[in-house]
């Protein structure tokens, strides 16, 4: 056979990096025989990628009718560096003997990519390609993706840190029934989040009308936006429930508040900085379900997922036009720090690293990385040949920072 095993392992557990950072890494080699190959090539790779298919009935000349396939795309590269780890283009054969063969490598990121990205209709992706060049057969290809984030700090845009108040007003005409206002207020406290974190709403109904509301629906949503340029220029948009939580009912001429949060899973980050083809953003949408053949009323609060939080937002207690107690079970939350990296390891672990050497925030820890929810069922592109392996599981997900936050205890009595 040969070639009995490959392995590449980087010097991050998560293999995740941020824009700017070096991947230091080795590919190891095991082989059964003896091997002959003209050298080694190791390639990395950025691009993004949007694609999808349209059918359209079209008639011919002669007045049938037939369907017509059009396959859309659109293309970034962002960056492409290759060298070799052994031998060289024009080298002489080198012989492998049977065993194992390690063979170090490093690749300094671009500090302007754009965050690693997996959707239905178009990917951000980052891969290493390993060749074993052969003379006078065909090359064997090995092949891993990894995650790149572009930090997104909350602390550097002003307009996530104020509150945000949502009101929703619908008054229902029921023939000849004089009927008052239903009122919808929502309150948050910031529009800037990160993964792991929970956004805390306050939600007050003051249903003055004569129809009942069945529940008020609140559903974080991601807002996908992707874009193909060839043959023409399209985009298609796509709105994903990421969670969703609903409180009531609330009968006719009664008023009700609620203390709710959603949980936020490991998410990309908004935006997509950097990326032209594929746009990413975040809203919370409030939905009144109102009983009868009326419309529902809704709106929406726009929401910005960064990667680092912001280092002075604290929870606030439940919104209430009375003087606040002290409830213990609602003391503001700070976050965990999470366990020690394996091994002192590099690359993305470093919270330190991303801003230069030393802490912006020290009262912040560093994040841990999870996978995203969505999956591409594979990494392969038209590059790859038959002879390709995949490193790692079938199925590829990047991996995002996310923040572990727990209740602190109360002050101690003085």
């Amino acid at each position: 056979m040969g070639l009995k095993d490959c392995q590449i392992e980087l010097d991050n557990p998560w293999n995740t990096y941020y824009a700017g950072q070096t991947v230091n890494g080795k590919v190891t080699f095991t082989f059964d025989s003896p091997k002959k190959i003209r050298g080694i090539v190791i390639k990395f790779s950025g691009e993004a990628e949007t694609k999808w298919s349209q059918t359209e009935t079209k008639t011919d000349q002669e007045g049938k009718q037939y369907e017509s396939t059009t396959n859309l795309t659109g293309q970034e590269e962002y960056f492409q560096i290759q060298y070799y780890l052994l031998g060289g283009k024009n080298s002489k054969e080198i012989d492998l003997e049977a065993g194992t063969h390690s063979y170090p490598f490093t690749c300094a990121l671009p500090p302007t990519l754009p965050s690693s990205f997996e959707g239905e209709w178009g990917f951000v992706r980052y891969t290493i390609k390993v060749t074993l060049d052969r003379p006078w057969k065909f090359d064997q290809d090995i092949k891993m993706a990894f995650t790149v984030i572009s930090p997104v700090d909350l602390n550097a845009n002003p307009r996530v840190k104020d509150p945000f108040k949502l009101e929703l007003e619908k008054t229902f005409c029921c023939f000849c029934c004089a009927s008052g206002p239903l009122s919808i207020i929502v309150h948050i406290p910031v529009t800037g989040f990160v993964s792991g974190q929970t956004i805390p709403l306050t939600i007050e109904c003051d249903n003055a009308s004569n129809v009942g509301v069945e529940s008020v629906k609140l559903v974080l949503r991601k807002l996908l936006a992707f874009h193909v340029h060839t043959p023409r220029r399209e985009t298609k948009k796509k709105k994903e429930v990421v969670s969703e939580v609903s409180v009531g009912p609330v009968e006719a001429g009664n008023s009700q508040t609620w203390n709710q949060s959603i949980q936020i899973p490991p998410l990309p980050p908004s935006n997509l900085v950097n990326c032209g083809i594929i746009d990413v953003d975040y809203d919370i949408k409030v939905e009144a379900v109102v009983s009868g053949p009326h419309a529902n009323l809704d709106g929406n609060i726009p929401i910005v997922l960064g990667t680092v939080p912001l280092s002075t937002f604290q929870p606030p207690p439940p919104y209430t036009d009375s003087p606040p107690e002290v409830d213990p079970s609602m003391a503001p939350t700070q976050p965990v720090s999470p366990a020690s990296p394996p091994n002192g390891a590099g690359g993305a672990l470093g919270w330190n690293i991303a801003d230069g050497g030393e802490s912006l925030y020290p009262n912040i820890p560093p994040p841990t990385f999870a996978e995203a929810t969505f999956k591409a069922p594979n990494i392969s592109n038209k590059n790859d040949s038959e002879f390709t392996r995949f490193v790692g599981p079938s199925e590829y997900a990047p991996r995002y920072p996310t923040y572990a936050f727990t209740p602190s205890a109360p002050p101690a009595d003085l």
